[in-house]
């Protein structure tokens, strides 16, 4: 099963849209997983014509009409794996421990925020990820996303990919 992570999109108050490499992926993968951060209809109306199946949240800078159409956690599972998505997990410190405590029956929790990549596993059982964002790379040096492998209850090729800065709207 190809997965496709990706989170804080912020259009258009940080991009006019998706970066055209993340869009041709997006048919592609079997799953794709957005952590929040919308802050447009659109771009969620475009994730659900163009993916197979989405598994989405909302996040802090998305107001209520994306609130009514997106829980604040989302959970599926996935080739064998128990998936969560959540936009918040708090500061990085201590982040494993807080979210084995929040997600004990999770295999794989994918969360954004902070749009730092972070990829690590708490203890040896719940793996945490975190795409980025494929718009707004803050201090970064790359906007990013992630693809990944889920089958047979195993996480496999996960993978961050860098991203060209995306256009920035107009201000004019």
């Amino acid at each position: 099963m190809e997965l496709l992570l990706m989170s804080d999109t912020h259009v258009p108050a940080r991009a006019r849209g998706l970066p055209a490499e993340l869009l041709e992926h997006v048919p592609r993968a079997d799953v794709v997983i957005h952590a929040g951060d919308w802050t447009d209809t659109a771009t969620l109306d475009l994730l659900q014509q163009r993916a197979r199946r989405l598994v989405a949240v909302y996040g802090n800078n998305d107001g209520p009409r994306l609130r009514a159409r997106l829980p604040e956690v989302a959970y599926a599972e996935l080739g064998g794996l128990r998936f969560a998505v959540v936009h918040e997990t708090g500061p990085a410190r201590g982040r494993e421990q807080r979210c084995a405590a929040r997600f004990p029956d999770v295999d794989v929790l994918v969360f954004g925020h902070s749009h730092i990549p972070w990829d690590t596993t708490a203890g040896d059982r719940l793996r945490l990820l975190n795409p980025g964002s494929p718009t707004d790379r803050r201090r970064q040096p790359y906007c990013t996303y992630m693809t990944a492998r889920a089958a047979t209850g195993r996480l496999t090729e996960v993978r961050l990919h860098r991203l060209a800065a995306a256009p920035r709207p107009s201000r004019g």
